[in-house]
């Protein structure tokens, strides 16, 4: 009809992600949920795309029941691990899954405008398991590629990145990393400023979570082997505060309470219902600053480049303790609450982070 004007409706891009979406861990279950249901939020039809193994899946139960290396689990332990291993696979099958198809034949995606890789260290090539699975790094893929908050985990920039890989990184056509350590990685081997981006998780925050209900206040302890020069000033503190120790996921002997069978829901509560939180693990720091909770980490050298990357970027670097720290400082930190500076800088990032995002993966 004349002086009307046909709109053509935006197409829907259809997205995959690859991540690691299986693994019995709150963090992974938690970027992976998170990282999908933010990109359906922003009007994408996007899915995790649900690569199987044996070995990654026996890999992943043998954690599950022996978590605490060294030390063996004791047998009195079993049930409750069995109990959480339960929980999070059916938790996995709520999640927006694409039809299976094995892990090394990436051939076998479906068509999709593009592929999401990331977060977690999907790039991590001393991964115990993952490590150095070339699907990661989009062989055999022939949609259009993107990294979204990707890590190299433990391994070092100093270490650098062979050709083998760097080559394979040169197929993606944009890319974005969630840590200064994987950032250099990317400049030093392909001479490339990736964009530095918010973990899922801090950038798409889960529902709201319930504060667990719980008798007596307590600090919310998550890791495991935790330092005797931490765990002893944690306990005089929460002795003479009032406050019990509770351990998630893992046990801590050091605790007044263990909470092993947690399911990823209930982690997400125990976190929001704590007074302070403890931890040595990169989401248990995400955790923290998502519900506002004051929290100390002193992460173990496999999580230090991804812990250390957060603290620089939020601008909470004394949050990361060491054994020079007294203890006046652990009832400062775990008292006092978070700077609202905190919180204004995750908002930046969840800016510059959306902006990469949709020039990466949404019509222009």
């Amino acid at each position: 009809m004349h002086g009307t004007q046909t709109i053509t409706p935006m197409r829907v891009q259809r997205l995959g992600v690859l991540t690691f979406h299986r693994c019995i861990n709150y963090g992974s279950y938690w970027q992976a949920r998170c990282l999908v249901e933010g990109l359906r939020g922003m009007g994408a039809d996007a899915v995790l795309l649900d690569h199987q193994s044996t070995r990654v899946e026996r890999a992943e139960l043998r954690c599950a029941f022996r978590p605490v290396l060294p030390t063996r689990t004791p047998r009195s332990d079993f049930p409750a691990y069995a109990r959480k291993a339960r929980k999070f696979r059916q938790a996995f099958e709520r999640l927006p899954l694409s039809p299976a198809f094995p892990l090394d034949r990436p051939e076998e995606i479906q068509d999709y405008d593009s592929v999401v890789v990331g977060s977690d260290e999907v790039w991590n090539l001393q991964h115990p398991w993952y490590g150095g699975c070339a699907t990661f790094y989009g062989a055999g893929i022939s949609a259009r590629l993107v990294a979204y908050a990707a890590s190299f985990g433990n391994h070092d920039a100093a270490n650098g990145l062979s050709e083998h890989w760097a080559r394979r990184l040169r197929n993606f056509a944009a890319l974005s990393v969630r840590d200064a350590n994987s950032r250099e990685i990317v400049r030093g081997a392909l001479g490339y400023e990736a964009e530095l981006v918010l973990d899922p998780c801090l950038q798409f925050p889960p529902p709201r979570a319930a504060e667990a209900r719980e008798d007596k206040a307590y600090v919310a302890l998550y890791g495991h082997n935790f330092p005797t020069w931490l765990s002893e000033p944690v306990r005089r503190w929460a002795r003479s505060t009032g406050r019990r120790v509770l351990s998630i996921g893992y046990r801590n002997d050091w605790a007044d309470e263990q909470r092993i069978a947690a399911g990823p829901e209930a982690f997400s509560d125990l976190i929001a219902g704590a007074d302070a939180v403890v931890t040595n693990f990169f989401h248990g720091c995400v955790f923290a600053l998502l519900n506002k909770r004051p929290f100390i980490t002193a992460p173990s050298p496999y999580r230090v480049n991804k812990v250390r990357g957060l603290m620089h970027s939020l601008g909470t670097e004394e949050r990361m303790i060491s054994e020079a720290t007294d203890d006046p400082a652990y009832a400062r930190l775990l008292e006092e609450p978070m700077d609202a500076a905190v919180d204004a800088r995750i908002t930046a990032w969840r800016r510059h982070s959306e902006a990469y995002l949709r020039r990466a993966v949404m019509p222009s």
